[in-house]
């Protein structure tokens, strides 16, 4: 009888802890771009294996546009932001009080591809080329990459018609209606397919951190534990991407379109060396300088008046602590940018 109690007790105490952990779990959002984005993986990652659960985080998407999404961000409205050039605009422009606190990315993944004829970046002078909207990465790193390396000017040397989303872009260059655009390395096996080519990778020229999540002022002071807890999760999910190959097979087909294993295993091969949770500060850096040069360029900026020191927009100590004890592995970026 005394073994049957103390089994039972053992039960009912094994049940109410994990009533607890249950009850435990903190609800939190996140936001996903509409069709998802290569630079996004690892939070793609820590969804699909689970790693946000196992932190104690009910976590949630909000799949949005990037403006929309930036606007939720700043509200209020959505927790965590993988937006961070958006992030340093508003930084910059509004004096915006925001956080980052882990990074995705190491290395910029946007390619422009285009028609067989265009075989290099002055093949576009007095062409259409396809971005998204103006102060979004994927029109960003393109006109960045095409002036700071090529001398190409948005305006000037070539045209650009705006795009919400990538699949469009994707149409409007099948259909002929521009020559290029400037999309995400998941793109490459569709625009293959389709008879195009990848004519530059702008991470070849543009050193730059990636998919950095930041999340407001406030939002970082009320919730510390919640963000350690969100950064041991993406750091989860770049280390298992980074080492699992055909187990993110079905997170890359779930979240960017890839239609089969094939697929999967070529954009794992070009990708899985690019993610990290760390923040260097030289790549952080340049997501704030290229918002001012690009403010500069548009008058909204004094050529003379310097930048802030982005240091102070994002919770180093916190971040470098928690990668430390959990003891993340940093990665190692196959190649410099040129």
């Amino acid at each position: 009888m005394r073994t049957l109690r103390a089994a039972a007790l053992a039960a009912f105490i094994a049940l109410s802890f994990g009533s607890g952990a249950a009850q435990a779990q903190t609800k939190i959002t996140i936001g996903k771009i509409v069709g998802g984005i290569g630079l996004h993986i690892p939070s793609y990652i820590a969804m699909d294996k689970g790693f946000f659960k196992e932190e104690g985080l009910d976590a949630r998407w909000i799949e949005l546009q990037g403006r929309p999404m930036i606007t939720a961000g700043l509200t209020g409205n959505l927790d965590f932001v993988p937006i961070p050039s958006g992030g340093a605009n508003a930084v910059l422009t509004a004096n915006a009080p925001l956080r980052y606190i882990v990074n995705q990315s190491l290395k910029p993944q946007y390619i422009f591809v285009a028609k067989q004829e265009i075989k290099k970046p002055e093949d576009l002078k007095g062409k259409t080329v396809g971005y998204a909207r103006v102060g979004a990465a994927d029109y960003d790193e393109g006109a960045t990459t095409l002036d700071r390396s090529f001398n190409m000017k948005v305006g000037r040397d070539y045209k650009v018609i705006q795009f919400q989303g990538e699949p469009e872009r994707m149409a409007a260059l099948i259909n002929g209606d521009i020559v290029a655009a400037l999309v995400s390395v998941p793109r490459a096996y569709q625009a293959k397919q389709a008879g195009l080519h990848v004519m530059l990778r702008t991470g070849d020229y543009l050193p730059r951190a990636g998919g950095a999540f930041w999340v407001t002022d406030d939002y970082f002071k009320k919730n510390p534990e919640t963000v350690k807890k969100f950064i041991r999760a993406i750091a989860k999910g770049v280390m298992y991407f980074r080492d699992n190959k055909e187990g993110s097979y079905a997170s890359l087909k779930e979240h960017l379109g890839v239609k089969s294993d094939e697929e999967a295993a070529l954009l794992w091969d070009e990708l899985h060396n690019t993610f990290a949770a760390e923040l260097p500060h030289d790549l952080y850096r340049e997501i704030f300088e290229s918002r001012r040069l690009d403010l500069i360029a548009a008058g909204q900026w004094a050529k003379d008046k310097p930048l802030p020191d982005p240091e102070q927009y994002l919770a180093r100590d916190m971040l470098d602590t928690t990668l430390k004890e959990m003891k993340y592995v940093p990665t190692k970026i196959d190649a410099k940018a040129k």
